[in-house]
């Protein structure tokens, strides 16, 4: 059976436009037949996997999201090979591996590769130079890995249209964000001024800009689920492998718990740390609990009096009991650990990052590849 860890975290942002839509405004959803504020995954994924917490734990053992390696290539072997011909015909030989390439010789799609596929594709133009020749398809192939050596590949997978034998089904799943109560985007009007302006002349006093922004606050739900049999699959399996599970799921938790995505931060300070973390850990078919807000907090008065006023208190609650609710309709016997800070729970500080990350890399020992 397969040992699944699920994470439940609640995050309260300020004024802030984390996740823009096409308009420039903060990403919303309807849940529950009312507006909420949205963070989507592919938000929130972005931020953990390039924020520091992560890419320490992982050293040298990630991947790299780009389109642009035939470009590195062909820079690579500029003045090696005379001939502009044949070496962008060995250049777009082995980019092509990773998938087809436009006319300037970039991928038409992102392509996630391992640091080990990168330094092979560089081996093989290094190899195709001294030859002055187009490598061999089978070399080609060879250059996509069936299990790249890289932790973020390992957990949020990759697919390769035109090379399926190197796609990783990825090990973490990870939800859209929601607010735990109704929101609304407002607007913030603001202006600039002209430091040039000659405050003298009185016949420019108005603005050198005008504009306006959207804006959301709000208590967000963020669940995560992580395959832990899978991530050992993906990196291999072997002592090495679970060694850098261990450190990336420790650098994932860290991430999760203390890092926002990156949307306008230099306009509104929006960074914010985690007030309550559920980590659970078991065997049965994983569940979100974001059915714990599908009425609003706060939307028919308090559900709670001990907790009324505190939105994040009542979210807490909601949570734990609904969490409650399913252990009794299916009998789960997970194990938990709560990381709550005393704002959000009402009855004092729980637990610590610390000890919430050595519980998380502790599900891996009963996993199996």
């Amino acid at each position: 059976m397969t040992t699944f860890l699920q994470l439940h975290v609640l995050t309260s942002y300020p004024p802030a436009n984390l996740n823009r839509d096409e308009t420039g405004r903060p990403k919303t959803a309807i849940v529950g037949g009312r507006e909420r504020l949205r963070i989507s995954s592919q938000a929130l994924k972005r931020a953990w996997r390039t924020s520091n917490d992560f890419q320490s734990a992982i050293g040298d053992a990630k991947g790299t999201r780009t389109k642009r390696l035939g470009r590195e290539l062909l820079e690579r072997a500029e003045g090696a090979i005379a001939d502009e011909k044949l070496r962008k015909k060995i250049v777009r030989a082995i980019a092509s591996a990773f998938g087809k390439l436009d006319d300037d010789g970039d991928s038409s799609t992102l392509v996630f590769l391992s640091e080990d596929e990168k330094h092979a594709a560089e081996a093989l133009l290094d190899k195709a130079i001294q030859s002055k020749k187009e490598p061999s398809d089978e070399d080609v192939k060879a250059l996509i890995a069936v299990r790249p050596k890289a932790a973020d590949i390992a957990m949020f997978g990759r697919m390769l249209a035109d090379a399926s034998h190197g796609n990783v089904e990825a090990a973490v799943q990870v939800a859209h964000a929601i607010t735990v109560h109704a929101a609304t985007v407002e607007d913030d009007y603001f202006s600039a001024i002209d430091d040039l302006k000659d405050p003298a002349d009185r016949g420019d006093t108005g603005s050198a800009h005008i504009g306006e922004t959207g804006f959301g606050a709000g208590v967000f739900y963020i669940y995560v689920c992580v395959n832990c049999d899978l991530l050992l699959k993906n990196l291999g399996g072997d002592d090495a492998g679970r060694a850098l599970a261990g450190a990336a799921l420790e650098g994932l938790v860290r991430a999760i718990t203390t890092v926002a995505p990156k949307g306008k931060q230099a306009s509104f300070g929006s960074v914010a740390k985690a007030s309550y973390v559920l980590a659970e850990v078991g065997r049965q078919q994983p569940r979100a609990l974001s059915v714990a807000f599908l009425e609003p907090v706060g939307a028919s008065g308090t559900r709670s009096a001990a907790h009324a006023g505190s939105p994040i208190r009542e979210a807490v609650s909601a949570l734990r009991a609904t969490r409650d609710d399913f252990g009794q309709l299916y009998d789960e016997g997970t194990a938990s650990y709560e990381m709550t800070a005393s704002h959000a729970s009402g009855d004092g500080t729980r637990g610590n990052l610390r000890e919430l990350a050595a519980f998380c890399v502790a599900s891996l020992t009963e996993a199996k590849p």
